[in-house]
């Protein structure tokens, strides 16, 4: 009779999968102990010990000086392709209060450049939904170098709306 060959080798191991599953949950953890640590403020924020407590003595962080110079309403011609639409805009702008004078002495020229340039925006441009973000920042610009450096801080688009 025949002899079955002994097996001489080893099936491997197989390997446990334990250490993997304790990485992962130490992983989570420490993850969410991290995001909870930064969402409570408790690590990487800054700590003003002289303003926290004089916010806690008055109950609110007092607001910047800044004035709000409203621009005359404008509307604008879409053009001949635009079959007899019109963009109805509104804004106004943000300066600090020593500004405001010299911003409002500034709003004939202010005027000028917004309608220039809305008039210069295609009616496609003036459709896309993202098209105020990018209408927006361009516009601010403008004011800012007509008022000069520093005494716009924003422009606030309080009416845009194309009939």
């Amino acid at each position: 009779m025949s002899e079955a060959p002994e097996k001489t080798e080893e099936e491997p191991k197989k390997k446990s999968k334990k250490p993997l599953m304790i990485g992962l949950v130490l992983m989570l953890a420490l993850g969410g102990g991290g995001f909870f640590a930064v969402y409570k403020g408790l690590v990487l924020a800054p700590h003003d010990a002289e303003a926290e407590s004089h916010a806690e003595a008055e109950g609110a962080v007092p607001l910047p000086e800044i004035a709000f110079v409203p621009i005359t309403p404008l509307v604008v011609s879409l053009g001949p392709k635009a079959g007899g639409r019109f963009l109805h805009f509104t804004a106004q702008i943000e300066v600090e209060k020593k500004y405001e004078p010299d911003v409002t002495l500034l709003l004939p020229r202010i005027l000028d450049v917004l309608n220039g340039y809305l008039r210069a925006v295609g009616t496609g441009e003036l459709e896309d939904p993202d098209a105020l973000v990018r209408l927006r920042s361009q516009m601010l610009r403008r004011v800012q170098l007509v008022t000069g450096e520093g005494r716009v801080r924003d422009l606030l688009v309080t009416e845009f709306v194309i009939n």
